[in-house]
This record gives C-alpha cells, structure tokens and sequence, in this order.
C-alpha cells in the first residue's frame, strides 16, 4: 500500500476559525509563481523562520486555550485537546524536519571531493 507523500512543510499553513478552532489547510501545490501565497522568492531560511513561527503559534494557543480552560472561561474540553494535539503533531514534524536536516548535512559533510 502506496502513502502519498506530504507536500513541503512552506505549503502548511494554519487558519484559526472564529469559533476559535484551528483547522490545517495545506495550499496547493500547482500554484503560480508570484500567487497569493507562493514562497517562490522566499529563501530557505526564511521558509523556515516561518514554519517555527506557525510551531511557536501553535504552542502559544493550545496553552492559551488550556488556560481557559482552567479558569472557566471556556467549558470545551474538546477545544483544548485540539488545540493541544494540534501544537504536539506540528512539534514533531518540526523535531523530524529537523533530523533531516542534521543527517543530510552529516552525510554532505562525509562525502570525498
């Protein structure tokens, strides 16, 4: 059984409802180069500040959430479980993106010239 694979971690982004719920929407892949969106003149060190921002953010509201949670401000239970799994899933993608990078660097920095 075939997996398709995930599109490049500067095509994730995240959009939060006004219900306060964050939803993944992933832009497409086929876009144009100079579209709303395209990373086309975004350097690889800027496509990464930003996809640690979106972690960082993530964080930011799953504690956030969870604060209110505990001060009574919101009754949702499930609101703060997303919000929480959403920033744990973001966390690891990001932890293996970055083993990624280490190793490729490391089997670079191996290879004879």
């Amino acid at each position: 059984m075939a997996v398709a694979p995930l599109p490049p971690l500067s095509l994730i982004t995240t959009a939060v409802q006004s219900t306060g719920s964050v939803q993944t929407a992933f832009s497409s892949a086929a876009s144009p180069p100079g579209a709303a969106g395209s990373t086309a003149g975004a350097s690889f060190g800027q496509m990464l500040d930003r996809a640690l921002e979106q972690v960082n953010d993530a964080q930011v509201r799953a504690d956030q959430t969870a604060e209110q949670f505990f001060t009574g401000r919101l009754q949702d239970i499930h609101q703060v479980t997303i919000a929480m799994e959403e920033a744990r899933i973001m966390m690891d993608l990001a932890v293996e993106v970055s083993n990624k990078v280490v190793q490729a660097y490391q089997q670079v920095a191996q290879m004879q010239f």
